[in-house]
């Protein structure tokens, strides 16, 4: 190692003052006349006027005015440099440098001006010493990226410099000092290192067996970059308390697994990291907030955890530990913290296709374990999946296929083209795929099989992305049917001849009885029961081409069904439909028998069974339509509900600051707004519940015909000059069942409908009638006294489709951000929960009829009462009990409560509050929210009322279902202002 001391060494030699060598003498020689003072010193920026104020009595170099022309000129030029260099000079290598140097530095400057090189970098000496010998020696030298561990900052750290050490000459031609250019490539060599750990990392993620290895490959790379002594993974339990540590990579020391209490490491860490803050903590020791025993315990001083949180829950960290204290840099965090999302997303993956492997075994498994074909194929009928039986029957291993290569190739060659034809109706109508047809077998043979496959649709765009299918073997049903139809084709052959022969069956049989003549495709002879079917005499049918009779939609299926009669074939089972002779239709099924030119038919009309199959059929479509807005009345009921808990506190605070005036105009006209997009929000929240049935209604008698000709300016000046508004209503109209506030709302929001259907005008009518349905009217309704409110327009209109859906929560044919598609729900809503209906007429280009169907009230609309006076907000009004579980909610109705002179005491739950009023606590007014975790607010009600009838009840809630609720509660709904709680009070107050 060489010397730092170089003021004796005799190795390298500088000149003395009297040009002669030796290791003694002044500290610099060519000196010039003093009078040249410093003025080579001008500029420089802060180096240079650090070094014109510098002290340099102690220093190796001496004062300025006696350093010599070789040095002036270096540092000269130095400082004029905005490249960061220094100059070393003299036996003891005196350090000069410019501003971009001091950078470097770091906390050594601007101590180190002046000082000797090896004080000052001490550290890197036995790195860079060799260097500065070669330079000395006369010998240039050049570093690229150059590792370094400096100490600039009161730690150490690992830096990386490019740069160059060159000689430099005094006047004498020796070597004096030497000059060095440099660069720090910190950041390019970590970024760099960063890249390509990133990289490397990716690759091992993607070989990856499972999360495990995907975790473990992770924690070993990641421990191994950053010189860590353990990194690991800890995953939160469900109880929220709890982590389990599976996967950890320790370096001298023993690494952390199993299950471990969050509270062990500190609550406050633990709380930042559920917020999603990365905790970085570079000496635990030093930091209160940490439980050092813990940490003790685990040989940790310094770590880095990085928190996974998705939808506000706390999931998982990625920790990184030292078993010293360690400055954790900037660049370290961030590699750390681009490895968990990295790693978290692998992780991610792995386990969703780890799950994808096992339910794709499970589900091998159990097709394979069924006895019948199974098989997937794509939209187009690109086949994705056989089981193992196809291979068992056809003797073909499974390759991907299409549906025709299928039916070329393993279907029978007379049913391929219906098979392909059923196939392509599914696809285009989205309805199940039915079918018979025969497969070949592995020995050549076919047997028939049944096929049903049904739809699988892309939940976001309702498009089908694949067919579910099954083809069941019925060869031995389909031998026995044949047969016993064939055998009953040729009874049935055997009666009309024996009818015509006998005369009393051909007569009075109540089958549709008839020979036809297959040549000339014409009737021979029909028994009378076609006349009482299709009213036609049989003169009139007989020696008439049966096409003269057939449903022009049946033509070719009847033409079908003849020219398998034509090849000597029996129609078995074939459906059509006939003229009768009053221009209808009927629906007649035939069994026909081919034989000696002629064919003997049995005909039976089924039009009754046809009707009473699409009743059925439309019975079940309105069932799953009724079960679809079922669970999505329930869902956005919910969602309402939570809303309105969100908007309480706001709507309260925004009130609050409204009221009090707080804030300068600009910040109270932003008040103003944010409560105006809040009522907007409320009123939105309204609609939802309105959908769901849940929005808690006041059912009054209603003056239909009073309130629509109170709203015809609204609605008038809502709809715009272009349309003109007529109403229409009954003076002794009857008054309907209904809440006057919601109804109107309902009005309003048809209204707006109407006008947005007629942008070029037009009339919207709204009318009013009294109507009594009795049974089989046609609607879901029960027989009674109905008030029908319409509201119609000459708009636009609507196809069946549409109409078909325009119910449906948050469905609009107006475009994005022109509407919620919550109008039309709303009412749909409101109507059915007061026991009404909805029902739309409308046609494209003709408009639309939204019809509101209300019971009749037996009980006459009352005059409005005077409403009650708001409790004032000065003075004592005693002490109000509060209880709801959500604490923004009970902060910002305490805060309301207070202002109007109450003495407020909170509880988070029923159970809270029955605990206080069972150790005695005094209160006269009970607030309480109704749905709440365990008791609901009508059940504290009803435990205070009973324990203290003197207590006054107010009921507050987000919606409340009718059932279970005491009529005589009164109900406050969320959101809600301090007006409206006061009036709620003095209501409450006045009726005691």
């Amino acid at each position: 190692m060489t010397n730092p001391d170089r003021r004796n060494k005799t190795a390298s030699p500088f000149p003395c003052s009297d040009g002669k060598t030796g290791s003694k003498g002044p500290r610099l020689a060519g000196a010039q006349d003093p009078a040249h003072h410093s003025e080579f010193l001008t500029g420089g920026g802060e180096a240079g006027a650090l070094m014109r104020a510098h002290d340099w009595q102690d220093s190796p170099l001496g004062p300025p005015a006696a350093w010599p022309q070789s040095l002036r000129s270096v540092v000269g030029l130095m400082l004029g440099s905005k490249f960061p260099m220094f100059v070393a000079w003299g036996p003891e290598l005196g350090f000069l440098y410019n501003d971009p140097y001091a950078e470097i530095l770091g906390a050594k400057h601007p101590s180190a001006m002046g000082a000797r090189f090896h004080d000052i970098w001490s550290e890197i000496w036995p790195d860079i010493s060799p260097l500065i010998d070669a330079a000395l020696a006369g010998q240039a030298t050049y570093r690229e990226n150059l590792p370094l561990r400096m100490n600039r900052k009161g730690f150490d750290e690992q830096t990386w410099f490019t740069f160059s050490y060159s000689p430099v000459r005094d006047e004498g031609g020796v070597v004096a000092g030497m000059f060095c250019v440099c660069t720090e490539t910190t950041e390019q060599v970590l970024a760099e290192r960063r890249r390509a750990f990133l990289l490397e990392l990716d690759e091992r993620l993607r070989d990856a067996a499972g999360p495990r290895a995907a975790m473990e490959a992770t924690a070993a790379a990641l421990g191994r970059h950053l010189g860590a002594s353990r990194v690991g993974f800890s995953e939160m339990q469900e109880d929220g308390e709890t982590i389990l540590c599976t996967t950890c990579h320790a370096d001298g020391v023993a690494p952390i697994l199993g299950l471990f209490r969050t509270d062990a490491f500190g609550l406050a860490s633990i709380e930042r990291q559920r917020r999603g803050a990365t905790e970085v903590v570079a000496d635990v020791r030093a930091d209160p907030a940490q439980v050092q025993e813990s940490w003790d315990a685990i040989e940790t001083r310094a770590f880095v955890s990085v928190p996974l949180v998705r939808e506000g829950r706390f999931h998982a960290s990625l920790y990184v530990n030292h078993r010293e204290p360690h400055a954790w840099t900037a660049d370290e965090v961030a590699l750390i913290e681009e490895v968990a999302t990295r790693s978290w997303a692998a992780v991610e993956r792995a386990r969703a296709e780890y799950h994808l492997r096992e339910s794709e075994a499970r589900f091998r498994l159990m097709a394979d374990a069924i006895p019948q074909i199974i098989w997937i194929t794509d939209a187009e009928g690109r086949t994705e999946f056989f089981n193992k039986q196809w291979s068992d029957y056809t003797g073909i291993p499974y390759e991907s296929t299409t549906a025709p290569e299928v039916a070329a190739n393993h279907v029978h060659p007379e049913d391929g083209a219906a098979t392909m034809a059923a196939f392509d109706e599914a696809r285009r109508t989205g309805t199940a795929f039915l079918v018979e047809h025969r497969i070949r077998s592995a020995s050549g043979s076919y047997r028939w099989f049944l096929v049903r496959a049904l739809p699988h649709r892309d939940p976001a765009t309702g498009e089908i992305v694949r067919w579910f299918g099954a083809s069941v073997d019925i060869h031995d049903r389909k031998l026995a049917e044949e047969a016993l139809l064939a055998l009953n084709a040729d009874l049935e052959r055997k009666v009309v001849e024996r009818s015509r022969e006998r005369g009393l069956i051909w007569q009075h049989s109540l089958d549709l009885l008839s020979v036809v003549n297959i040549g000339r495709a014409t009737f021979d002879a029909v028994n009378p029961a076609w006349t009482s079917a299709l009213g036609w005499r049989t003169e009139e049918l007989e020696n008439r081409p049966y096409a003269d009779f057939v449903h022009p939609d049946d033509m070719d299926a009847s033409a079908t069904a003849f020219a398998q009669v034509r090849e000597g074939n029996s129609v078995l089972r074939f459906e059509n439909r006939y003229r009768t002779k009053d221009g209808g239709w009927r629906w007649l099924s035939w069994v026909a028998v081919p034989e000696g030119g002629n064919l003997y038919s049995v005909t039976r009309d089924v039009t009754a069974e046809k009707e009473r199959q699409a009743q059925l059929e439309a019975a079940q479509e309105a069932l799953r339509q009724s079960q679809k807005m079922e669970a999505m009345g329930q869902l956005t009921g919910g969602v309402a509900h939570d809303f309105n808990n969100l908007l309480t506190p706001i709507v309260g605070a925004l009130d609050m600051l409204q009221r009090r005036g707080v804030g300068t105009d600009r910040e109270r006209r932003l008040i103003a707004g944010a409560a105006q997009s809040a009522e907007r929000a409320k009123t939105l929240v309204q609609r939802l519940l309105a959908f769901a049935r849940r929005q808690p209604l006041q059912s009054v008698p209603v003056d239909v015909r009073k309130l629509v000709a109170g709203m015809a300016e609204l609605v008038a000046s809502t709809t715009g000059p272009q349309i003109r508004v007529a109403i229409e209503a009954a003076e002794d109209l009857p008054p309907a069942k209904a809440d006057p506030n919601q109804l109107e709302m309902a009005l309003l929001n048809l209204a707006v409908n109407a006008r947005d259907a007629m942008p070029e005008g037009g009339t919207l009518r709204i009318s009013a009638s009294a109507e009594l349905l009795g049974s089989g009217h046609g609607l879901a309704l029960r027989p009674g006294a109905y008030i029908r409110l319409s509201v119609a327009d000459t708009g636009t209109g609507m196809d069946e489709a549409t109409a078909a859906r325009a119910v449906e929560p948050f469905f609009s044919t107006k475009g994005i951000g022109k509407g919620t598609g919550l109008g039309l729900s709303m009412a749909h809503g409101l109507a059915s929960q007061l026991g009404g209906a909805l029902r739309i007429h409308s046609r494209p280009g003709l408009g639309t009829n939204i019809e509101l169907w209300l019971p009749q009230s037996a009980v006459a609309p009352e005059a409005a009462e005077a409403e009650p006076e708001a409790v004032p907000d000065a003075g004592s009004c005693g002490r109000a009990l509060l209880v709801d579980d959500e604490e923004l909610v009970r902060l910002s109705t305490a805060d309301m409560l207070s202002d109007l002179g109450y003495e407020v005491i909170e509880a988070a739950s029923a159970e809270e509050a029955i605990h206080l009023v069972n150790n005695g606590e005094a209160f006269d007014l009970l607030v309480t929210d109704h749905l709440m975790p365990g008791m609901t607010g009508t059940g504290l009600a009803h435990a205070v009322r009973s324990a203290r009838p003197e207590v006054l009840v107010l009921l507050v809630s987000g919606y409340a279902e009718n059932e279970g609720i005491a009529p005589d509660l009164p109900r406050l709904t969320k959101p809600f202002r301090k007006d409206e709680l006061s009036a709620s009070l003095a209501q409450l107050l006045a009726t005691g």
